[in-house]
């Protein structure tokens, strides 16, 4: 199977709409509020990477990084999600791909790190893992994970955007 990634166009958005719905719509742990997440991080204007992934040009994925802010004060740290494969593509390495083409495009960006709240057995390949002292709160920590690209390791709590409260 070919995949190809690329940055989201303007006439991606109902594609990735209708991917993220469909990824999200048997899962378990979800508000199925996804798809209005990366609305409204696109709207805010801090939808800082947006990459679809493309099967026979069929948009069939895409991944969503927004910056986070920190209590200590650490900069240019992004958080990732929502991640979505529609069901048929799923297990068949197309999240894969998107996460290490995001975590190239957050070198790219010359990004000290990233968060992400997910299975720690999933995203541990990828070299993410819950961090001593990084902490979203109300959230257990074996879920919160991040990854450091450069730098030291902030500590303090993490706060997403906004955007990830959008219920429609």
């Amino acid at each position: 199977m070919n995949i190809t990634i690329r940055k989201e166009h303007p006439n991606d958005i109902q594609a990735i709409h209708d991917v993220t719905v469909s990824a999200f719509l048997n899962a378990p742990h979800t508000g199925h509020t996804e798809q209005f997440i990366v609305k409204a991080l696109r709207e805010a204007r801090v939808l800082s990477i947006s990459l679809v992934a493309e099967v026979e040009s069929q948009i069939v994925g895409h991944i969503a990084l927004s910056p986070v802010t920190i209590s200590d004060g650490s900069m240019d740290w992004y958080g990732l999600g929502p991640i979505s494969v529609i069901p048929e593509y799923q297990g068949k390495g197309v999240g894969s791909v998107l996460m290490k083409e995001a975590i190239a495009a957050l070198k790219a960006l010359n990004a000290n790190g990233c968060v992400l709240l997910g299975d720690h057995n999933y995203y541990k390949r990828f070299g993410f893992a819950p961090k001593d002292g990084l902490i979203l709160p109300e959230v257990p920590a074996e879920y919160f994970q991040a990854l450091v690209l450069q730098g030291e390791l902030p500590k303090g709590n993490v706060a997403y955007h906004d955007a990830f409260l959008a219920t429609a």
